[in-house]
């Protein structure tokens, strides 16, 4: 399993609507693709100063299946432009891990 982490940062004034965008149109679109061996998304939310933090965690099966989703370069960051506009900052590059282990 591999996770696919990526930080974006909105100003306070943003965050709701970034954080509708994500959950009504974007995550919904990754969803619809159907990319084979994706397993899911998490979205983490904080606060810091005037500032809010959003961390998008993705799960995927290979490194092959994060290409199908990304491209060939795959630690490109994926953001459309509808996001770009309400984001301050974001991460260029996405960092994956192996997971190896997870207890629920």
């Amino acid at each position: 399993m591999i996770s696919r982490i990526w930080h974006g940062w909105t100003s306070l004034e943003n965050a709701e609507a970034y954080e509708s965008l994500l959950k009504s149109e974007i995550f919904l679109g990754i969803k619809n693709r159907k990319i084979d061996g994706f397993k899911g998304i998490q979205l983490l939310r904080r606060n810091i100063g005037d500032e809010v933090e959003f961390i998008t965690i993705m799960r995927f099966d290979s490194l092959e299946d994060v290409s199908a989703f990304a491209g060939e370069d795959y630690e490109l960051a994926v953001v459309p432009p509808k996001a770009r506009a309400l984001l301050s900052r974001f991460d260029a590059r996405s960092q994956h891990y192996e997971v190896k282990a997870e207890d629920k």
